[in-house]
């Protein structure tokens, strides 16, 4: 048996809104930063849809509840329907249905979202401990205060089940990270000693509450983290695509483990829309577009490629070349790469992406 292509390195000679069904896409850092549309990605998931691809909205965030999370969309000129968005609360309401069944009592820990989800799911929503819940389901919520996170310990303490819808320790914000709901999952777990059953990305239970939701048959899974969008995609076996309007930048990206190396790479969710070079072999030596990765006992060495091969519009081929021959040398375990340049013009992209020394 053939060892399976290095991620990056085959690329997508048709462009993935015609090779995929179904654009899974993580909200944001993807979408939207803050209150805003990232630029250019309406017009791209409209694109995308009119050359025939479907579109679901996937949120670790389980404060909102999918009308809310549609509405959003929509006013940031995406529109957006309820059904099209996929929350971890419905993952996790779907998973404890599933293993206590229709009408267990549950109390919800979290925003809004969290108990409409578990409701939608046929479950019944409890307020106290004293009213014997089978599982604690905890998700983020901005109001979440001590009083609750005393009722899901004595909960917890008391039997029930702990099912916790994400387990991100922070979320964005103006102001910088702020913590998130693994930070308070955390409490609930260091009080019980007891730890969570996680179902929100990278856990498949995400994935398959996705695709079950949308029926999708080749998804892609669109996201801007490593550790949740991309990891996710691969341990459900579906293909990712990973842009650069998010948290990751292309040193973290260089220095990804196996499990969290995306299989196609993008500015922005555009994408979607255009085909993505593969990287090729050669003896000693990666090439990609315009650009070429030469790999000694020392640093990486990128330079302009003699042959002036055909380069991307996106302007990302070095990197390309730079994750493939980085993850060449480390196959199964994540590190930092060190990188050079051959001339003034590989300089100059390395000062871009934050690569020079």
């Amino acid at each position: 048996m053939s060892a399976a292509p290095v991620p990056l390195s085959v690329g997508a000679p048709e462009p993935p809104c015609r090779a995929y069904d179904v654009a899974l896409l993580d909200l944001d850092g993807v979408v939207y930063v803050g209150p805003e549309a990232v630029p250019g990605v309406p017009e791209a998931l409209a694109a995308a849809r009119a050359a025939g691809m479907r579109l679901g909205f996937v949120t670790n965030n389980a404060s909102r509840t999918p009308e809310e999370v549609a509405a959003h969309l929509t006013a940031l000129d995406v529109p957006a329907s309820a059904a099209e968005v996929i929350t971890s609360s419905q993952a996790a309401a779907t998973v404890v249905a599933q293993r206590l069944g229709t009408g267990a009592r549950v109390l919800a820990v979290g925003g809004p979202g969290v108990a409409a989800a578990l409701e939608a799911a046929g479950l019944t929503v409890v307020t106290r401990a004293e009213d014997a819940p089978l599982a604690v389901v905890q998700g983020f919520g901005r109001d979440v205060g001590w009083t609750e996170l005393a009722e899901a310990v004595v909960a917890v303490r008391g039997g029930a089940e702990h099912v916790a819808t994400n387990a991100d320790a922070t979320v964005p914000s103006p102001r910088g990270p702020l913590p998130g709901n693994g930070a308070l999952v955390g409490v609930v777990s260091t009080v019980t000693g007891r730890r969570p059953l996680v179902t929100g990305k990278p856990d498949p239970a995400m994935h398959a509450e996705c695709v079950r939701r949308t029926d999708a048959r080749c998804p892609l899974v669109v996201g801007d983290r490593l550790d949740t969008d991309v990891e996710g995609g691969r341990r459900a076996e579906a293909a990712t695509l990973l842009v650069l309007t998010g948290v990751t930048d292309p040193a973290t990206l260089l220095a990804a483990g196996p499990d969290q190396r995306p299989d196609l790479l993008a500015p922005d969710a555009g994408g979607l829309l255009s085909s993505h070079p593969g990287v090729v072999a050669t003896e000693g030596a990666w090439r990609c577009g315009g650009w070429t990765v030469r790999r000694g006992d020392g640093p990486l060495r990128l330079g302009r490629d003699a042959a002036e091969a055909p380069a991307s519009a996106d302007g990302l081929d070095g990197l390309r070349a730079l994750c493939v021959a980085h993850w060449v040398r480390h196959p199964e375990a994540a590190a930092p790469a060190q990188v050079t340049a051959d001339d003034e013009a590989a300089a100059a992209v390395l000062r871009r992406w934050a690569l020079t020394p």
